[in-house]
């Protein structure tokens, strides 16, 4: 007789440790033999070292004999997983690996790997600006847990790091759900999670902030000020410290009434909390005009992302705006630098105090990432602090230069970010102040704080022939109009490789022929391009990594992720995980959910690297 199917187990672990054949629960046995399958329920389909398992199973001392108790309790959980499996068969679900074991797993199967399926999804759609999509994923996905991580082991198992880092998951996506749902005022979807996550951890000021806000946001106005006094008391007892600005502004916006009530008749106002500010230390602000980089004589058409940089730039700098931020995100060569620098150049009146610039060189091929600590020095030298004034430490830095920026209108270009956590000391305070952040990279954390996203698509071809033409002059594309829009064609309308082109193309040479090359080679004369499309690959997964480079094989117009796993002998999930992650890094569009295209250009650089 063989053992159940692997679709007929279903695994639980977040909240009371439980599996279930079909409509049964099976008796996981005592707690020690439990412990063991809930650690290895935190990495389904990956191998656990045997010695990580003692240590898990007896944080204070393992006894002896522990390697043999270990394989006493894999065993039998074998035989209870596949009931009527033979005394020595390997069977197909607990299987020895690499001096330890691996629980095999499907993707359905455990609450684990679906939570983190539906937070990853909820992160990419607020990191697009789909709030209402990502408070559903958002939402989806917190419903997975039923209580305290694998409850029925021993509390010394479970204190373990291994299982309290899952309740760091928990308030992580807690708090990016809140936001999404303040975002569209949706505060009462979040609101249970919510007083979960803050009850677990009562010291956590984010999190109580985003509660009282959402409590104020649900019409639960005395119940957001009585839960701000409860955290003030707690901290001052506990901690002997007074409430940080952020709890301090989300008190006064329900103070104020700046947060209304969401729901019929209630429109959601644009989100976030108020910041009230004093005004900082004034230091003489350098000419704004010579901290932006030189104009880009080259830009060309964007009207219409032009127009919407300014209106996102009027909901980001309202009253009661979380994050005064507009990221602008898309893939390398697609021009969200000049796009950024022209927008900037043509906002001077928007920002009376000054135009700030800074190169966080998240992808640059030949410098390293810019630290936090060496931009804020940078710009509060531009914003007129003496050298032997600027503190040490990125939290003192940040600190002073809040205050400078206090009371004024200034824009602050933040420009091809490597990740969230690069920029948020960079943020100026709001209202007023605006930081424009471009990036290669998603940035779901950045967006769920409340940045208002601009995703960045080469332009259309009337735009790109328009640039080709900058670049070539008016009676050379004039001349060849058909090689010129072959041009454009074969270059997927990005802007780098189209400026490339141009930039190394001889004089004398006919666009027909340049096109003809463009045959033969899709990326041809277009180095940078490549360069481009390198950094854009630092930092990926090995799986990622070598799924991109399989991707050209697969000839319809999109993908899917078992077509993916099929090109690339994947699991399923591991391939839908592999497209999310080149997604976020912008080697592929995700066109409508689950289908991701490739643009030529990085099919064509795909293809020359297998």
């Amino acid at each position: 007789m063989s053992g159940p199917p692997p679709g007929a187990l279903r695994f639980e672990v977040l909240g009371p440790l439980r599996v279930h054949a079909g409509d049964r629960e099976i008796d996981l046995g005592f707690p020690q033999q439990r412990a063991l399958l809930a650690l290895l329920l935190l990495h389904p389909g990956r191998p656990v070292r045997m010695h990580h398992i003692i240590d898990v199973l007896w944080p204070v001392r393992a006894p002896a004999s522990a390697r043999n108790v270990v394989r006493r309790y894999a065993g039998e959980l074998r035989r209870l997983l596949e009931p009527g499996l033979p005394p020595r068969a390997p069977g197909r679900r607990l299987l020895p690996h690499t001096g330890g074991y691996l629980l095999e797993a499907g993707h359905d199967e455990v609450d684990l790997l679906r939570f983190r399926d539906l937070a990853r999804r909820g992160a990419r759609a607020a990191a697009t600006g789909r709030s209402e999509e990502a408070v559903r994923a958002f939402t989806d996905a917190l419903a997975q847990w039923r209580g305290p991580v694998a409850m029925g082991i021993p509390e010394a198992v479970r204190a373990h790091v291994e299982f309290t880092a899952l309740e760091g998951e928990f308030v992580r996506t807690v708090q990016m759900a809140a936001d999404a749902a303040l975002r569209c005022g949706r505060a009462e979807d979040v609101l249970p999670a919510l007083r979960r996550a803050a009850a677990l951890d009562p010291l956590d000021e984010s999190l109580h902030a985003r509660l009282v806000h959402a409590l104020a946001a649900c019409g639960r106005r005395a119940e957001a000020l009585t839960t701000y006094e409860t955290v003030r008391h707690t901290l001052a007892r506990d901690l002997s410290v007074p409430p940080g600005p952020e709890l301090t502004a989300a008190h006064a916006a329900v103070l104020q009434e700046a947060v209304r009530p969401h729901g019929p008749g209630h429109p959601p106002a644009p989100h976030g909390l108020v910041r009230p500010h004093a005004p900082g230390r004034r230091f003489p602000l350098s000419p704004p005009e010579t901290q932006l980089p030189s104009p880009r004589v080259m830009f060309v058409g964007r009207v219409r992302e032009l127009a919407l940089l300014t209106a996102l730039s009027d909901a980001a700098g309202s009253a009661t705006a979380a994050t005064a931020a507009i990221l602008v995100t898309g893939m390398a060569g697609v021009g969200k630098s000049a796009l950024a620098a022209h927008w900037a150049e043509t906002a001077a009146t928007r920002f009376a105090d000054g135009r700030l610039h800074a190169d966080l060189r998240g992808f640059a091929a030949h410098a390293p990432v810019a630290t936090a600590a060496e931009v804020l020095a940078g710009l509060l030298a531009a914003l007129g602090v003496p050298p032997g004034r600027i503190p040490e430490g990125v939290e003192a830095r940040a600190g002073l230069y809040r205050t400078v920026l206090a009371g004024r209108r200034v824009l602050v270009v933040l420009d091809d970010a490597a990740d969230s956590e690069q920029v948020r000391p960079l943020l100026p305070p709001s209202p007023g102040s605006l930081a424009l952040v471009t990036s290669r990279r998603a940035l779901p954390g950045l967006i769920a704080s409340g940045a208002r996203p601009l995703r960045l698509e080469p332009p259309d071809t009337e735009d790109a022939l328009a640039l080709l033409t900058e670049r070539f002059g008016p009676v050379r594309t004039a001349a060849e109009p058909r090689a010129a829009e072959e041009i454009v064609a074969r270059c997927g309308r990005l802007p780098l490789a189209l400026t490339a082109l141009a930039v190394s193309a001889p004089a004398d040479v006919p666009l027909a022929a340049l096109a003809a090359a463009l045959r033969a080679d899709p990326v041809a004369g277009t180095g940078v391009v490549r360069e481009a499309f390198l950094a854009s690959c630092r930092g990926l997964s090995p799986t990622a990594a070598a799924l991109l480079r399989r991707l050209p094989r697969h000839l319809g117009a999109d993908i899917a992720a078992q077509e993916a796993a099929d090109l690339a002998g994947l699991p399923p999930r591991r391939a839908r995980l592999a497209l999310d992650e080149l997604a976020d890094a912008h080697l592929l569009t995700e066109r409508t959910p689950g289908r991701y295209a490739l643009h030529e250009l990085v099919r064509a650089f795909a293809a020359e690297t297998e």
